[in-house]
């Protein structure tokens, strides 16, 4: 296990994880239900916050809900990596990470539209693989590193 002032790294990647979700949440769907509601209030219309079809608001809405439902497994595979494997490529890939979830909420667009899909495999293709990164090299780094640990206690020199 990495001494505590090793994971300084994978600190400040979460609570950035966290400043940008809370960004996603409070910032841009926050502001755009207002400016939405606003908006068809001006044009006489009943603006429905949950079962509209507004498209702008259903691309927010996906950008919030998306960058929600990744949060688990992205902190844990970051926590997971740094504790087993490395706090330092841990910090990389998680930062790497965030930037591709940023994209995400500029890749996606203002509006939903049929051509989003093509476009954000472009983000969450490379942060799947990122977070399968950290899985498989916690794994790998659990069962490989107390092995080496109890062969250097030993004495033990490997050819």
């Amino acid at each position: 296990m990495p001494d505590l002032a090793s994971l300084r790294g994978p600190l400040v990647v979460t609570v950035a994880y966290f400043l940008l979700w809370y960004c996603f949440l409070f910032g841009l769907q926050t502001r755009t239900k207002y400016r939405l509601k606003a908006r068809y209030e001006k044009e006489g219309k009943a603006f429905d916050r949950y079962f509209g079809q507004d498209r702008e608001m259903l691309a927010v809405d996906r950008v919030v809900a998306n960058t929600h439902e990744q949060m688990g497994p992205f902190l844990a595979s970051l926590w997971l990596f740094a504790i087993f494997a490395s706090p330092r490529y841990s910090t990389w890939l998680g930062a790497t990470y965030i930037v591709l979830r940023a994209l995400y909420a500029i890749i996606l667009g203002r509006r939903v539209s049929n051509t989003q899909t093509k476009r954000v495999a472009f983000v969450t293709f490379p942060s799947y693989a990122i977070v399968f990164i950290m899985l498989i090299g916690a794994v790998l780094g659990a069962f490989t590193q107390p092995l080496i640990g109890r062969i250097a206690e030993t004495g033990v020199r490997l050819p």
